[in-house]
């Protein structure tokens, strides 16, 4: 049993993570840990024992938490974190604020981060995957983040200095992001809203929005910069070298390759984490046999395999 420092928010042990994910597969955490604000969250990085691991975790909307759970202390950030603010030339929002909500919010205030309304997720996680799409990255837009560091210092950290690439980013080991501060492109409100409900439509139409999937499973194989900014142009798409494999469908116990979108992993029912990873390394295989193409998992996959100890 973990010795665990007095909170104001809210500890679990052995909460179970499934239902966190969107894939809602996984076991549990020894520990979930819900600050009530930053200094809550500081207080106690401070006084946990340095030894025991922490993951921060967002909406789980681009995470396989595998079978056996979490060891350690997982740190879900809530309504503390998840303030908007605009000013003349800035967008300041919380990492648990919804990328969709940002977007929103900066677009009424005539600020261009349309790119975002599409992505399913947080702001810790956009920042930390430097996610994007319809060519733009959160790297173009970054100025800066604050941390709070495993020791529970908080600090600030600009934007070049978390070497953003291509879905990467290189963050302080144990840190967990707290804001982040965007100096995005101005434009005219109403264009930049129904440029944002046009991205929905295409979306919709091209993607399983209504299946239980964590976007997409890996990495354009090709095509793309070591800067992971908006002039990056993607040649190959993963979910051509999957179709060329002929894994579309693919199916492993409950994990299938979405039939609509190929590079959509997808609990079709009663998915095990270890079902999906499985079926992942089975096309990553084909197609690496097929086409020399070794492909890239962009789906964080954590914790422990059950059965086999702790993963890397």
């Amino acid at each position: 049993m973990l010795d665990l420092p007095s909170v104001r928010g809210t500890l679990t042990t052995h909460r179970n993570l499934a239902d966190l994910t969107w894939m809602r597969v996984g076991g549990p955490a020894d520990v979930l840990f819900q600050p009530a604000d930053m200094d809550d969250l500081s207080a106690f990085l401070a006084a946990l024992d340095p030894s025991v691991p922490v993951f921060p975790m967002g909406v789980g909307s681009n995470l396989i938490v595998r079978d056996g759970g979490i060891s350690g202390v997982v740190i879900r950030l809530g309504r503390g974190f998840n303030q908007i603010s605009i000013d003349d030339d800035r967008v300041v929002a919380g990492a648990a604020a919804l990328d969709a909500h940002v977007a929103r919010k900066a677009a009424e205030a005539g600020h261009d981060l349309t790119f975002l309304r599409t992505i399913p997720g947080t702001i810790g996680g956009a920042v930390r995957m430097n996610a994007g799409c319809y060519g733009d990255y959160v790297a173009d837009v970054l100025t800066s983040v604050t941390l709070v560091l495993r020791d529970g210092t908080m600090t600030q950290m600009a934007a070049d200095a978390l070497q953003l690439a291509y879905r990467q980013s290189v963050l302080p080991d144990g840190a967990v992001i707290v804001q982040a501060t965007f100096a995005p492109p101005v434009g005219n409100p109403d264009t930049l809203m129904q440029r944002m409900t046009d991205q929905l439509a295409k979306r919709d139409e091209t993607q399983p929005t209504k299946d239980r999937t964590a976007g997409s499973t890996f990495r354009n194989p090709a095509g793309f910069s070591s800067t992971g900014r908006s002039d990056d142009v993607h040649d190959l798409k993963a979910w051509k070298v999957i179709d060329q494999a002929g894994m579309r469908g693919a199916k492993l116990g409950g994990a299938v390759m979405n039939v609509k979108h190929s590079n959509f992993l997808t609990n079709a029912g009663g998915a095990t984490a270890a079902d999906l990873e499985d079926l992942g390394e089975q096309v990553r295989k084909k197609v690496y046999a097929s086409q020399g193409i070794e492909l890239q998992w962009e789906i964080m996959r954590v914790g422990n395999r059950l059965g086999e100890g702790i993963a890397e």
